[in-house]
């Protein structure tokens, strides 16, 4: 998709249109695909490297730069870097129904393969394939949602399919080797991380194996 802008004789290629409707009116941003959901999930920081331009538009594919006081209107101000932002977090990103469904399909298997890499069968303790979380995926019916990261869709996913099937966190195994002193202060700190201490050797240092208890999701977590 290439668009050309008369306003500001910039062509715009690779574009992806974020809309939204205030005050009664629509107002668009350009930006280049596949970095909005970059940008909400916190992956992308720099806002040039989402933003074709920093101008506001009612429509991007015919060039149309929005009105100042339209703007004003709509947002309290005027300044179009901030309100660009507003529309990135906020706005309904525009794409193809057949787009659509390639973003989709390519999420519903990118959660599916987050959850298969940090999950096994509990009494097992082998992990799932891809494929059969898939499945259990459609069982559940779970439905893609694109204003939110795959991290975070695949523990919600983990939390759903407790329900129906054996499935939990794999635990990490971690080793510390430190001065005794230490080790020591960092056991105490570590107390309420660890599910197990597997074992423990006092010598000239310490040397600590165990396995790290998960942390409870609430749904609100941040990226790690």
């Amino acid at each position: 998709m290439s668009i050309f802008t008369p306003t500001n004789q910039i062509r715009l290629t690779n574009v992806a249109v974020v809309r939204m409707k205030r005050a009664g009116k629509r107002f668009e941003i350009a930006c280049y695909k596949n970095k909005v959901v970059g940008w909400r999930s916190g992956v992308e920081k720099d806002l040039d490297e989402v933003l074709q331009t920093h101008s506001v538009f009612v429509n991007v594919s015919k060039g149309q730069v929005a009105k100042k006081e339209d703007l004003i209107s709509a947002f309290g101000t005027d300044d179009q870097t901030e309100i660009c932002k507003q529309i990135l977090t906020k706005g309904e990103v525009q794409v193809s129904d057949k787009e659509r469904h390639t973003q989709l399909e390519q999420m519903f298997r990118d959660i599916a393969t987050i959850v298969a890499d940090k999950c096994v069968n509990p009494e097992t303790k082998r992990p799932y394939t891809v494929i059969l979380i898939e499945r259990a995926m459609k069982d559940i019916h779970y439905s893609v949602k694109t204003n939110k990261s795959t991290k975070q869709q695949a523990l919600e996913v983990i939390k759903q399919l407790k329900e129906k099937m054996k499935i939990e966190r794999a635990h990490m195994r971690l080793r510390f080797i430190l001065p005794v002193n230490e080790g020591k202060k960092l056991k105490e700190k570590l107390k309420p991380l660890i599910k197990v201490i597997e074992s423990e050797d006092y010598g000239q240092q310490l040397e600590i194996e165990l396995m790290r208890r998960h942390r409870a999701y609430t749904g609100t977590q941040g990226q790690r």
